[in-house]
């Protein structure tokens, strides 16, 4: 048997890691400590990393889904936005940086949930299963779809078009027509975010936010990751906040961007960009469940193939400010 944080290997009989103490075998992990994040198990009456007394959880009980952690906002069927007025900050982290300069938009407070997906395609790919938590195993395909039939139901102008098709439902992932995709941001319907846009509201829509993930400077406050998770998403916003009141920025899943995907970012100053005009993968932004604390700051960036699906990577929608310039 190995320990699937640290790879140790160990006897079969092992309830514990004895490198990390992470639960293996038949120990579930289904919460974390309150004070410092630490995974524990079902069974377990103390922290292992900060010695604080946690209760046993009995045999039965939905400890994924306890009262403390259902959203503290209300999960509409249609994503609640919210205005992030523009301005300019330094995006990028280390010697990767540009001066990006964007103008107003609207951002979802929470990624898009399983119930607010099902209810536009009819269908939960998730396998993390969970109504308010958020959808994942959707390709960037699928979000792009999704952004256009949310549109439309909503009366909204699509933003997504193949040559004068809006509906793209009908094209499969892997297919080359992808690359003619284009975005009309002077649309009112959704969109994703460009990656300028993400990291912008991520760091709180400041120019002078020094806060390494998004709403704080501790990670255990904001985000659910590799080190509290239990091996699992969570329901949306049931870790604090940042300043424009938008969860999930950092951890839970990872979000799909707009923006193709180049390893360096552009330097000088830049306004409203779109990112490059051809690549093969696109931009995902805010780590995981599954990631450590460096993969969920503001400023990590990765990328994936459109077609690329996996248990922490989601999206959520965001909306052109109409009557802004882009």
């Amino acid at each position: 048997m190995q320990c699937i944080k640290c790879s140790t290997q160990l006897p079969g009989e092992a309830n514990f890691c004895f490198k990390c103490g992470f639960p293996v075998g038949d120990i579930k992990v289904c919460r974390s400590c309150p004070e410092c994040g630490n995974s524990l198990s079902s069974i377990d009456k103390f922290c292992s990393r900060c010695g604080v007394p946690v209760q046993v959880i009995k045999e039965g009980r939905d400890s994924l889904e306890t009262p403390s952690e259902k959203p503290r906002v209300q999960i509409g069927k249609t994503p609640k936005l919210i205005l992030v007025p523009g301005g300019q900050f330094v995006r990028g982290g280390g010697t990767q940086t540009s001066l990006v300069t964007l103008v107003s938009f609207y951002m979802a407070e929470v990624p898009v949930t399983q119930m607010q997906y099902s209810c536009v395609m009819g269908k939960n790919p998730s396998k993390l299963l969970g109504e308010d938590r958020p959808v994942e195993s959707v390709n960037w395909c699928e979000a792009i779809i999704y952004c256009n039939l949310l549109s439309k139901m909503n009366g909204l102008q699509p933003c997504y078009s193949i040559g004068t098709t809006t509906d793209l439902s009908g094209f499969e992932a892997s297919s080359p027509v992808w690359k003619r995709i284009v975005c009309n941001f002077a649309s009112n319907g959704f969109r994703l975010p460009t990656e300028a846009e993400w990291e912008y509201a991520a760091r709180d829509g400041k120019s002078s936010c020094t806060n390494q993930y998004s709403g704080s400077s501790k990670i255990n406050s904001v985000a659910w990751y590799g080190e509290n998770s239990g091996i699992t998403t969570h329901s949306v916003a049931t870790k604090e906040p940042n300043a424009l009141k938008l969860y999930d920025m950092s951890g839970n899943v990872a979000e799909w961007c707009w923006d193709y995907y180049e390893p360096t970012l552009p330097t000088g100053s830049l306004t409203n960009p779109h990112g490059p005009n051809i690549g093969e993968m696109h931009v995902k932004k805010g780590g995981s469940w599954l990631d450590d604390e460096q993969q969920c700051t503001v400023f990590y960036r990765s990328g994936s193939a459109p077609n690329g699906k996996s248990s922490s990577l989601g999206f959520r929608v965001c909306c052109s400010a109409i009557g802004e310039t882009i």
